[in-house]
């Protein structure tokens, strides 16, 4: 019966949160609250729902994939090495610096206690999670008024990158240690502190090898040799959870393991994201993150407000002024442009905040008090400092854009407009050769969203096949007629450096769904793009940003 008791709470939990979504997002509130709502009703209100341990397992795994989709979606450590220079990296360091010291103030007993009790590392966890900035609200901000691509956008997303980076870390390391130190009592603060920071740095390090040298290959030789459906989301998402064994086995929290796993793994091709993204994150938004969330509003309850009046004030406000006195002194102290705008994106907050006290939560960092606190005062944030970004930005005049070739590494993902065709190019895709027969080609080839594809001759162009001609072939003649025979006349061809805009409208003049990329001056082949891909890739990126 427990199994069908655990069913039944799924269910509902789902079926409510999905409901509340759809009633929430027509007055344009975030689904997180939805989800949260949800948990609240069938959880402490109403009593129908309590977490069990089969619960348990799947907001685990929730967990899991979605701080490996913030890895991948917000994290990409390329683009925060090459920013570790300049004025920029100063401020969003000297920021975090001076936000975690103020809210190690209230979290800890250095100087005054608030009667929290915790220990050291778990002081600076919480300060940590009070100190954090969300890149997802920044960019959304940012995209909404129209200045990602000015210089204070750039300056504000820049920075935000790099504190938010610094942040997790360090809040991924405090959760580790308190792990750390439990399982291994036998040593010393300062002996863990340096075993955790070294197994951290390696794992770190064999992560990011494998993920950007040997994942991408390995996937493409699979694909090529096996032809699996789906086999690059299989093998992303089993290869997800052995990173979190792998994780804590060496002492650091499963959740720092994926986190890493999602940012290693951000410069993927656009095919093997293709072929695994959609998936991944229809299991994620569709079971996952509703259920992951909705646990917050079950473990949400009043105890908070036994708390002493002084004790919430304190963490509301001291926090907050601590935040947001770093980020301006910082801004001021390097010289940034607009101090006050750099300073209103350095406050956002989002969900990711609320994952990480659902995991303090879970790993007996926190009691529920504090968490119901501190996920109130989160909402708080997630609700009022998108007004606050949007009004430090319009006192910003207006300037002109940036250069594309100016435009930091980190930033390519969110910026939409001006989209080249290089810029989605995918050089690791393979096609078809024009001496296979028909018959292997509709057996291997074709997928169902896919109308015409690039046909080559080993490595140079060799044109464009359309299902439509092969309906004027014989189905007897499919295994006797290569591909050379059927391809189409006098097929058009893209520039690797034209906008997308200008080769879809190509596509549209010539009935088309695929073009060939040929380099202009050497007329070397390149690849393809198509229609499909195009909207798919706006959509992906667009997406990833709600979470």
């Amino acid at each position: 019966m427990e199994i069908f008791d655990s069913l039944l709470a799924i269910g509902l939990l789902l079926v409510v949160a999905k409901l509340l979504e759809g009633l929430f997002k027509r007055i344009g509130i975030s689904s997180i609250f939805a989800y949260a709502v949800a948990g609240v009703i069938l959880g402490p209100a109403t009593g129908l729902v309590e977490p069990n341990r089969d619960i348990q397992l799947l907001l685990n795994i929730g967990i899991f994939i979605f701080f490996f989709l913030v890895g991948l979606d917000e994290l990409d450590i390329s683009g925060f090495i090459s920013a570790i220079k300049g004025r920029l990296f100063v401020a969003a360091v000297l920021s975090v610096a001076i936000s975690m010291v103020g809210s190690m103030l209230v979290t800890t007993d250095v100087l005054f206690d608030v009667g929290l009790g915790l220990a050291f590392t778990d002081a600076m966890a919480v300060a940590g999670v009070l100190s954090l900035s969300s890149l997802g609200i920044v960019a959304k901000v940012l995209i909404d008024e129209e200045r990602l691509k000015e210089p204070v956008g750039i300056q504000i997303f820049t920075g935000v990158v790099i504190a938010e980076l610094l942040v997790l870390f360090i809040v991924g390391f405090a959760i580790s240690e308190h792990a750390f130190l439990e399982s291994e009592g036998r040593f010393n603060v300062v002996t863990s502190v340096l075993l955790l920071l070294g197994e951290l740095a390696a794992f770190t390090l064999v992560t990011w090898l494998v993920c950007n040298k040997v994942i991408p290959r390995v996937l493409v030789l699979l694909h090529r040799v096996l032809q699996v459906p789906q086999l690059s989301y299989g093998l992303l998402l089993g290869g997800l959870f052995l990173v979190i064994v792998a994780a804590e086995e060496v002492g650091l929290h499963g959740s720092l393991g994926a986190l890493l796993f999602g940012a290693a793994l951000s410069p993927l091709p656009y095919q093997l994201r293709h072929d695994s993204m959609p998936g991944m994150r229809s299991t994620a938004e569709g079971l996952f993150v509703p259920l992951f969330f909705a646990s917050a509003g079950l473990n949400l309850n009043l105890t908070f407000l036994e708390l002493h009046p002084e004790v919430i004030a304190a963490l509301i406000f001291v926090p907050l002024a601590a935040k947001f006195a770093g980020a301006f002194i910082s801004a001021y102290i390097t010289r940034l442009e607009s101090p006050f705008a750099v300073a209103s994106g350095l406050m956002a907050k989002g969900v990711a905040e609320i994952a990480l006290l659902l995991v303090m939560l879970h790993g007996h960092i926190i009691d529920e008090a504090l968490f119901s606190l501190l996920v109130v005062i989160m909402f708080g944030y997630i609700l009022l400092t998108p007004m606050g970004i949007s009004f430090a930005i319009r006192r910003v005049r207006h300037t002109e854009a940036v250069a594309d070739s100016e435009i930091p590494h980190l930033l390519d993902r969110f910026v939409l407009g001006d989209v080249h065709v290089e810029d989605v190019l995918d050089h690791t895709r393979i096609y078809p050769d024009q001496s296979i027969t028909v018959r292997n080609f509709v057996e291997h080839w074709t997928t169902s969203e896919q109308h015409d594809y690039v046909v080559v001759d080993g490595s140079r162009l060799a044109g464009v096949v359309s299902l439509s001609f092969l309906r004027y072939l014989p189905r007897s003649q499919w295994g006797s007629t290569s591909l050379v025979e059927v391809l189409r006349q006098g097929t058009p061809t893209a520039s690797p450096n034209e906008l997308v805009e200008d080769t879809l409208q190509r596509m549209l003049d010539s009935s088309l769904t695929v073009l060939p990329v040929v380099d202009p001056e050497t007329g070397d082949f390149q690849g393809s793009i198509s229609s499909y891909e195009i909207l798919e890739m706006i959509l992906l990126t667009a997406g990833g940003r709600d979470i």
